[in-house]
This record gives C-alpha cells, sequence and structure tokens, in this order.
C-alpha cells in the first residue's frame, strides 16, 4: 500500500525466492506451517498507520473502563467462569480491514477483539525471515513501537513466565499437535522456554497441578492459556483430571475470562467511528430492511462459526436468544494490495501486551492476513497465490 515499496517488491520478486523463504520457514523444526504463508508483507504508510493507531486507541478505551467488568459479566455464561481472574486481561487482540471511506481513501475498519493470545512468538521469526530473503526497508518496521528481536522476547518472557521459573511454566492446548497454530507453540518453546502440555496431560491432586517434564513429575504454577473453551466443551471424548473451573493454585497468563469478556461481546460498547453498526440482537426495536448488508454473528463461536453472511428475515425470525447475537452492518474490504495477479484485500491484527504496573496494554506487534475471496481466515484461501498468513511493516516515524 506504499506504492514505491509495492514496486520494488514485486519487481524483485520470484518464485524461486519465496519457495527458499517458505522450505526455511519449514525447515526451522522440519514441521510444516498448517496455513498457508503469503508471498508477501504488507506495507502501510504513515496516514493509515496514524489511523490504525487511532482505531485501536477507541477499543483500548472501552477496555479501560473502570466498569468494563460489570458490562461484560453477562459474557461469561454455561458456567464458564473461571476461578481468580486477574484485573486486567494479559493479551489483546484487534482485527481491522483496509476499506475505503467516503473520500476514496484507506481506512481500517474494527471486525473483531480478543482478549487472547494469538501467534506472538511466529510473528516475530516471520518479520526476520521475510526482511531476510526479501530485503525489506531498515525505514519499515513490524514491532510497535520500534522494538527489536530481543527486546520484544524480553517483554513476552516477562508476561508469559511472570515471576516463575520457566519449567514450572506450560502452554496449555487442547492435543497442540493437532492445532493449526501448533508453529507458534514450537516458536515459544524456542523463545522463551515455555513447554505446551496437551490439557489431557495434566495431574491434579487436589489444589496442585503437575505435568511430566522429561520424566519427572513437575509442579505447575502459571498456564499460558491457549486453550479455546468452545472447542474444550465440545470435546466430550477427553478425559482430563482438570477442566479449567476448578479452584487450583495456579497464575494464568491471560486467565480463561477474558476470552469472553473480550470478544465480540464487546463491540457493541465501543464508541469509534471505525466500527461498523454493531448492536446486540435484543437492541433493534425493528429490523433492518436491508439485511443483505448485515452479517449475523453468534457471541459464542469461534473461527467464523455459525456465522451467517447473508442474512434473511427467517434466520431472525427463528432466534429466540436474541441477547446472544449480534448484527453487524457489513464493510467492503478494499483489494488495496496490489500483486502480480491483481488486488488482494488484506487484514490487520494489532498485538497487545498489558505489562505488569502499566495502566494500559501495549501494542507490539501484528499479524496481518490477506485474501481474494469473501472470508479473510487463511483456511478459506487455501487454493489462491499472493494470500494467507503473513506480517504488516509500517512506515516509521
Amino acid at each position: 500500500m506504499i506504492p514505491y515499496y509495492r514496486k520494488i517488491y514485486n519487481e524483485n520478486f520470484s518464485e524461486e525466492k519465496y519457495r527458499t523463504f517458505l522450505e526455511e520457514a519449514n525447515g526451522v523444526f522440519n514441521s510444516k506451517i498448517q496455513f498457508r504463508v503469503a508471498e508477501t508483507p504488507i506495507f502501510i504508510d504513515k496516514k493509515l498507520k496514524s489511523k490504525i493507531a487511532e482505531a485501536c486507541t477507541d477499543v483500548v478505551d472501552t477496555i479501560c473502563r473502570k466498569d468494563f467488568k460489570k458490562i461484560t459479566q453477562g459474557a461469561l455464561i454455561n458456567n464458564f467462569n473461571v476461578p481468580n481472574e486477574d484485573e486486567n486481561t494479559l493479551c489483546l487482540c484487534i482485527d481491522l480491514g483496509i476499506c475505503k471511506d467516503e473520500n476514496g481513501e484507506l481506512t481500517p475498519k474494527i471486525i473483531e477483539i480478543q482478549g487472547f493470545p494469538s501467534l506472538y512468538c511466529y510473528e516475530t521469526f516471520i518479520t526476520a525471515l521475510y526482511r531476510k530473503h526479501f530485503n525489506i526497508s531498515d525505514k519499515l518496521g513490524s514491532y510497535i513501537p520500534d522494538l527489536t528481536h530481543e527486546t520484544y522476547i524480553d517483554i513476552l518472557r516477562k508476561a508469559f513466565v511472570g515471576h516463575q521459573k520457566v519449567e514450572n511454566v506450560i502452554l496449555l492446548e487442547i492435543e497442540p499437535m493437532k492445532q493449526g497454530t501448533h508453529i507458534d507453540f514450537l516458536f515459544t518453546e524456542k523463545f522463551l522456554g515455555i513447554k505446551t502440555v496437551c490439557i489431557t496431560e495434566i495431574i491434579r491432586e487436589g489444589r496442585k497441578l503437575f505435568y511430566m517434564n522429561n520424566g519427572q513429575k513437575t509442579p505447575v504454577y502459571r498456564i499460558y492459556n491457549r486453550v479455546i473453551f468452545d472447542e474444550f466443551v465440545k470435546r466430550t471424548d477427553l478425559k482430563c483430571q482438570f477442566n479449567l473451573t476448578e479452584e487450583v493454585d495456579v497464575e494464568w497468563a491471560s486467565h480463561p475470562n477474558w476470552f469472553y469478556r473480550i470478544s465480540k461481546y464487546t463491540l457493541p460498547f465501543i464508541k469509534s467511528k471505525y466500527l461498523p453498526e454493531t448492536k446486540f440482537l435484543n437492541q433493534f426495536s425493528q429490523i433492518p430492511e436491508d439485511l443483505e448488508n448485515y452479517v449475523l454473528k453468534p457471541l459464542f463461536s469461534f473461527a467464523c462459526d455459525g456465522i451467517i453472511f447473508n442474512v434473511k428475515r427467517e434466520d431472525i425470525d427463528k432466534i429466540k436468544d436474541r441477547e446472544n447475537y449480534l448484527l453487524q452492518r457489513k464493510v467492503k474490504y478494499e483489494a488495496a494490495l496490489q500483486s502480480p495477479e491483481g488486488g488482494v484485500k488484506a487484514e490487520i491484527r494489532i498485538l497487545y501486551i498489558w505489562e505488569e504496573g502499566k495502566e494500559r496494554p501495549t501494542p507490539v506487534i501484528n499479524l496481518s492476513r490477506l485474501s481474494k475471496g469473501d472470508l479473510i481466515g487463511v483456511k478459506f484461501n487455501k487454493d489462491k497465490t499472493w494470500v494467507g498468513g503473513t506480517i504488516a511493516f509500517f512506515e516509521k516515524d
């Protein structure tokens, strides 16, 4: 989206460079990345960068409200309330679609937010790999603010390991080897030393938790949680001694409750010109006539499950629990990234860490995705090129 850098990048791109890039990406752990990695990063100029920062500030202002826990208490339903919730979320992710405004200028639109970890460790790796193979200018940076790999990893270590010894900290997931985000777990151990443990492997003795670390029964004092409740409750086949909701002596690095508090549920509370009209379904005194311009979203779903993009009146009429659905005005993603094969749509996810002692969460890095289809997620673009997971490089101030 910065024409100068886009032109240079496209002119110097080759399939051979891309193939070598992918070989190194997949070769670090001799494990193929389970999502498509795009041929290109995104280049964001100062003007769009400023708008992205403004949109994110609007979200953070809402999350920092003194009554935030009160207004989001309704998000904790169906016995998903985990004990020992901390005061603030540790992780925050804000998804922004790149669109055009009424003046024809590129602008971000707030699509989703989540109080849950994303690919923090993988993104610092892929940043360096794009630089290595495609000669990205030093005038562009993916870290926010201008961190180095070392200072960034230090922030993550303080956040996820905290004050514990690393052997007493685990990354908790469901069957981690089968997860599409498994590459991030591998980099988490590489950069931070945190081992990944399946929830079925947790040993619970009263209020104490343990895992087997190289054959040694080892106490768990802190959990870097990657278990998504929506997935966990569906897995009735799993045999677990620990189901997350029991009272145990453990610290949470990203407490599970924030997954629900900071989610679709939060969107109607945000006041921002960058947020498309978004209301709980039961807040509409009259259902809009132009439903084709809206998306219907269940509050408690994951990875686009249950979302209706072509809404009809009958879809609305059959919903009894309208308080558990959002109706959000559609946005039109602009095919703003110019590839050799035409325009490509982009979505930027800004990743935050709420550092200890800080009054507000701090943006640290981003995760970005490219698409040629109606849906942005990498799983919807498997048969296309110049799409998939990537990183955005911002023009430095």
